[in-house]
């Protein structure tokens, strides 16, 4: 480690404020599957915890007779983008297979959150050679400032198809219904084999009907979800997930024959819904004896993320918070530490550590940073404050959610119209109702925090952000 680096590391640790005796992570796990609660579209349960919100949606699809009502509004709008729902729902999935064992009371709570995706998911692929990958005309959404429960904009249903394809939210949902299949076989195995035979008939399609939904959609879906990395690595990921879920030799020979077609530069360190890199490493490399390059690109992760290695990528917060670029820092954050969580696994399992030049970190390091992130999401931060809604003495008040920040239906029963809107979302008042759970973008750069509903980057919770937080507090919780 050269002397800039070596004391660069200093200067993180010693800015970084001294650890709290103990978070409650159960406390935090329980209210981070609450949120889920709050994104549901469609008829909403008796067993909804969050209650100011009621039914919404009831009509998606119907305009062209099909049912696409359900599913996860992904962030603070109205709008069901399926490409990040899915890999919410296969985060959550993933999020219980690995600490499952760890949610006592919360893994039911877990298995409802994941079911309302998949039964949605099931929806979107219902008709034989269509996925619908959206459902709601996302420029008139955005220019309304209204409850799900009253919207009158555009419920347009946008489907990718044999001649339109969309290989990258295809072989997402064959991903997600992968891996919440094995999610359900111990408790219910007819729903387990249903949702598994629809993921090899998705991943089929994504794969036989190849191409980029951009190309389809891409008045529609860009620039919100836009597919920046190709749908090369998700044709991988969707296999991945199929042979964990099957052991069918077809899928181990699809990642060996098409791992070859992945971006060979730093791509080994992105993760998150769009770039599924790390992922297909990390995943592979829980299989003992894999070949190369796959414990090789998941070595290569950890350093890129490592503070004190010499090939670190990311960048830390004076208070110790990762940084990538882009919006929604947070998201990157809760992706990145779970597969470190994860990936310290292995390496117990094998007896190992990982060298990053003449640095060595052995599986415990691992799981110490990704706790660091956790806790600085927690409270552990130069603010003292949490950026999860609801948890702590001090949270996010005006969040970017358009739910959260209207008045209720039970507290105010007529109709807010798209203009009578903003009113709210111009407001300086904290918003009305608590999205329990909700972990906003979060802080800049330099650890500091608005709390502006307009400041949309730093101040909307998303479903992604969620879900692998999910897992790696189900694991600090017992841990």
């Amino acid at each position: 480690m050269n002397l800039i680096r070596w004391l660069s590391v200093l200067v993180v640790a010693a800015m970084a404020p001294p650890p709290v005796a103990s978070h409650n992570y159960g406390d935090a796990l329980t209210k981070s599957i609450m949120f889920y609660e709050g994104q549901r579209s469609g008829k909403l349960p008796p067993t909804q915890r969050i209650t100011w919100r009621k039914d919404s949606g009831l009509r998606d699809g119907f305009e062209i007779g099909v049912d696409l009502v359900g599913g996860y509004y992904d962030a603070g709008d109205n709008v069901k983008f399926t490409f990040p729902m899915a890999f919410s729902i296969t985060m959550l999935a993933w999020s219980v297979l690995e600490f499952g064992q760890s949610m006592g009371s919360d893994l039911q709570r877990s298995l409802d959150a994941i079911q309302w995706g998949t039964d949605y998911l099931l929806k979107a692929t219902s008709i034989p050679g269509f996925v619908f990958a959206q459902v709601g005309n996302p420029y008139g959404d955005h220019k309304c400032w209204e409850r799900p429960e009253d919207m009158d904009t555009p419920r347009t249903p946008y489907a990718v198809s044999k001649e339109f394809p969309g290989s990258e939210v295809s072989a997402e949902i064959a991903a997600a219904l992968a891996a919440s299949s094995m999610v359900f076989r111990p408790t219910n195995r007819g729903y387990s084999a249903r949702l598994l035979k629809r993921a090899r008939m998705v991943f089929e399609f994504a794969d036989k009907y190849r191409g980029s939904y951009n190309d389809s959609l891409g008045p529609w879906v860009c620039p919100f979800y836009c597919d920046f990395s190709g749908y090369q690595d998700e044709l991988i990921w969707g296999a991945a997930w199929l042979l964990r879920a099957t052991k069918a030799p077809f899928y181990w020979n699809y990642v060996l024959a098409n791992i070859k077609n992945l971006d060979k530069s730093s791509s080994f360190a992105e993760f998150g819904w769009d770039t599924k890199h790390a992922g297909i490493n990390l995943i592979k490399s829980q299989t003992p004896s894999v070949p190369e390059p796959f414990i090789t690109n998941a070595n290569k992760f950890v350093c890129s993320v490592l503070p004190e290695s010499p090939t670190v990528s990311v960048s830390y917060s004076p208070g110790g918070l990762l940084f990538k670029p882009g919006g929604s820092n947070l998201q990157r954050t809760t992706a990145l530490s779970f597969l470190l969580l994860v990936y310290s696994r292995s390496l117990s399992r094998d007896n190992r550590a990982i060298r990053c030049g003449n640095v060595v970190a052995n599986p415990a390091r691992l799981v110490q940073v990704a706790r660091s992130q956790v806790d600085y999401i927690l409270g552990s931060n130069p603010l003292k404050m949490s950026y999860m809604v609801g948890y702590g003495n001090k949270f996010p008040q005006k969040i970017h959610h358009r739910g959260s920040s209207l008045p209720s239906v039970s507290q105010h029963s007529q109709r807010i119209d798209c203009e009578g809107g903003g009113t709210y979302f111009s407001s300086n008042d904290p918003n009305p109702n608590f999205l329990t759970g909700a972990v906003v973008g979060g802080p800049d750069i330099k650890d500091s925090y608005a709390d502006s509903r307009a400041d949309f980057v730093h101040s909307e919770p998303t479903t992604y952000i969620n879900a692998p937080l999910v897992g790696l507090l189900a694991y600090f919780k017992s841990h």
